[in-house]
């Protein structure tokens, strides 16, 4: 097996654990700290805006290489392994993938929030 099928596999997995998670974030099964936090790692991978996108140089990657990964792997962690089995078996079962408004939401109001507090900024530091 080449590096980059080993890379490829890596990338199918984080694609598997992420909807398996956005499932565990709606199971009644799922403890209130992983379900939570699988929420939150769920909603923003299937943002369909990242948090930096992607034409920014290096940080722009930042978030998909290092952020989500970290993400997941602290979520899986907190869902019991039996479950996150169940998860991963009914994600890899999905056909569609979903997609997380409440994801774009969080982006949208995050750079509304900073676009905000620079434009207060300049206007303070102009007057």
């Amino acid at each position: 097996m080449s590096a980059l099928d080993d890379v490829k596999a890596w990338a199918r997995a984080i694609k598997r654990d992420v909807v398996a998670l956005w499932i565990a974030a709606r199971d009644g099964r799922t403890p209130t700290a992983a379900k939570v936090t699988a929420a939150a790692v769920a909603a923003y991978a299937l943002s369909p805006i990242d948090l930096i996108p992607d034409f920014i140089p290096v940080l722009g990657y930042l978030d998909d290489l290092m952020i989500v990964p970290l993400g997941i792997m602290l979520a899986v962690s907190l869902v019991p392994t039996h479950l996150m089995a169940e998860f991963r078996t009914a994600a890899e079962h999905r056909v569609v993938r979903p997609v997380s408004r409440a994801g774009l939401a969080f982006v949208v109001i995050v750079w509304s929030g900073a676009t905000v507090a620079i434009a207060v900024w300049i206007w303070q530091a102009a007057f």
